[in-house]
């Protein structure tokens, strides 16, 4: 006979075996769109070999393997027998971070970057969950990338959003900070958003727009609290937009610089290699 505390683990291992489930179908689909591209363009003997491919550039730029097969999938193919996949591209110098740590020396690695705009955003703040979502590429809306102090359930409700029902919706909508100082009374919520940000323990929240210099939301930042939060100060709020608008421009140049050099790097790699067969890492 099972005893209650081995029919909880059981469930929750089930639950863990979803959620897991779930990541690997969000997961797979770009990737296996970007290994037919590459796979057709460099006349690659099969798909590992294309996963080669991106494999190598993705670990030469520290870039996720995800991202760099949604840039191959949504960046338009360059031209027939050209060299360079951008050969009119101009660059731009790393835009300076005053909130990351060095405070403005180099970063480029933009998971670095990222979970230094959420320990900034919970220090304002002054608490100790949140998360960090940015555009999504393929899906549109908001793809959570960072977090700390919230529930595995939590994460994967919230594992992609957009449209209406949620604090960070609204602030991608209107690009302003969105201060929630109820969940279980604010109406920016639909229902199933409240219940899984409550179950999670939070019962307010505050959403920072990252944006770009044109305006563009590129992401989003959000503290999570376990009780009800008093507005933002002047201070808070000024402090949390010039967060937002440094990491925006920083998140844009990465796009444009080390995204496009990762594609630019595994065109000449493709061109060198064609036709034959590659193995994975």
């Amino acid at each position: 006979m099972t005893g209650p505390g081995e029919g909880h683990d059981e469930v929750e291992r089930l639950r863990a075996e979803v959620r897991d489930l779930r990541a690997r179908a969000r997961t797979r689909p770009p990737i296996e769109r970007a290994q037919g591209i590459l796979q057709e363009r460099y006349a690659l003997p099969d798909g590992d070999s294309a996963f080669a491919l991106m494999q190598q550039a993705s670990q030469r730029f520290n870039i996720r393997l995800r991202m760099l097969a949604e840039a191959v999938v949504t960046v338009p193919r360059p031209d027939h027998g050209e060299r360079l996949w951008f050969p009119q591209r101009v660059r731009h110098p790393e835009p300076t971070l005053t909130f990351a740590p060095g405070h403005g020396r180099q970063a480029r690695n933009r998971g670095a970057v990222l979970s230094a705009v959420l320990s900034q955003t919970l220090a304002v703040v002054g608490t100790g969950m949140g998360n960090v979502q940015v555009a999504d590429r393929v899906r549109g809306g908001l793809r959570l990338e960072k977090h700390t102090g919230l529930t595995e359930d939590f994460v994967d409700f919230f594992e992609h959003v957009s449209g209406e029902g949620t604090a960070c919706a609204q602030a991608a909508r209107d690009i302003a900070q969105v201060t929630v100082r109820d969940v279980e009374s604010d109406p920016v919520f639909s229902e199933p958003a409240r219940a899984a940000i409550l179950e999670a323990g939070s019962r307010a929240c505050h959403s920072v727009p990252l944006t770009t210099a044109s305006g563009l939301c590129v992401g989003m930042v959000s503290a999570h609290a376990e009780h009800t939060l008093r507005e933002p100060t002047r201070a808070q709020l000024k402090a949390l937009d010039v967060m937002g608008a440094e990491a925006g421009r920083w998140l844009a140049w990465h796009d444009r610089t080390v995204v496009l050099d990762a594609l630019e790097y595994l065109h000449s790699l493709g061109r060198a290699r064609r036709g034959t067969r590659m193995r994975r890492a």
